[in-house]
């Protein structure tokens, strides 16, 4: 991303959290009171341009798809995250939080909650949240990083994160944008958190293994996110991203057919996944 500009790709991310709120038929997969109201009146205009299933405009199954993806991925995590509480973990961090809103709406006594991300991104959000009038909860802790930069490990403990209690990890819509090494150390360092613990992340398969329509598809989105400053740097098949994960154990890497199974099947609209790009995956130490 550009130095001190917030990230677009979180806006477009949280863009589509609030589209499925107002525009995807219920029972929507994942319900987010905040989701809209986090964005206020300034970025009304810009949700409104999003892309959305309207049946004047015809049909539009990858804009639905990619918001299938973005809320699918957030419900995953949440799910991850509910049976963890209840099989002991007391703290969650969310690494490359964006406009997530789980902090304002959580509902777990006792769980401490990590914010981590760039500071121009952190400094928009808290400034989105006064504006809407969210209040921001004691249990929530900003932690600023340039991931590729700094260590994670010591802005968390900076933050007072304690690394010997059960935490969960959520690292959603991060990896593709990180180089090798910096995807590693972040691995290496959760790697190294307390048994018990679990990371939820979503990657992308390499462009060479795709279908050639989905390589279409790839390099379209690519040159989107490259113009807004924050280019694709990592991808990586199933097969890689076991080995690098290498150490954790109850590994579930999920494509679109199985996620499709578990949150959208039965669905009346166009909401579902399509392709075979993009995955989630959940691992426990």
């Amino acid at each position: 991303m550009i130095e001190a500009r917030p990230s677009r790709t979180a806006l477009r991310v949280a863009l589509r959290r609030a589209a499925h709120q107002l525009v995807d038929h219920q029972p929507l997969v994942f319900p987010d009171p905040l989701a809209v109201p986090i964005l206020g009146r300034e970025l009304g205009e810009e949700l409104r341009r999003t892309p959305v299933p309207e049946r004047s405009q015809g049909s539009r199954p990858h804009s639905a798809a990619l918001r299938a993806f973005v809320v699918g991925r957030s419900r995953y995590a949440e799910d991850t995250l509910a049976e963890s509480v209840q099989n002991g973990s007391t703290q969650y961090v969310l690494l490359g939080a964006g406009l997530d809103t789980f902090a304002y709406r959580n509902p777990f006594a006792g769980l401490r909650i990590f914010e981590v991300d760039h500071p121009a991104t952190q400094r928009w959000k808290r400034d989105l949240l006064r504006e809407a009038g969210i209040r921001e909860p004691e249990a929530l802790t900003f932690v600023s990083i340039d991931f590729e930069r700094e260590r994670l490990g010591e802005e968390l403990a900076r933050g007072g994160f304690d690394p010997s209690e059960r935490t969960v990890f959520a690292w959603l819509g991060v990896v593709p944008y990180l180089t090798r090494e910096a995807f590693r150390a972040t691995v290496g360092f959760l790697a190294e958190q307390s048994r018990g613990s679990a990371v939820v992340l979503d990657y992308g398969q390499s462009r060479e293994v795709l279908p050639p329509l989905e390589q279409l598809a790839h390099d379209s989105l690519a040159s989107r996110v490259a113009l807004a400053g924050e280019p694709f740097r990592s991808f990586f098949t199933p097969g890689e991203m076991a080995d690098e994960l290498r150490g954790f154990r109850g590994i579930e890497d999920l494509g679109s057919t199985e996620l499709n199974e578990r949150y959208f099947a039965g669905r009346t609209d166009e909401l579902r996944l399509i392709g075979s790009a993009g995955r989630m995956l959940s691992a426990r130490l």
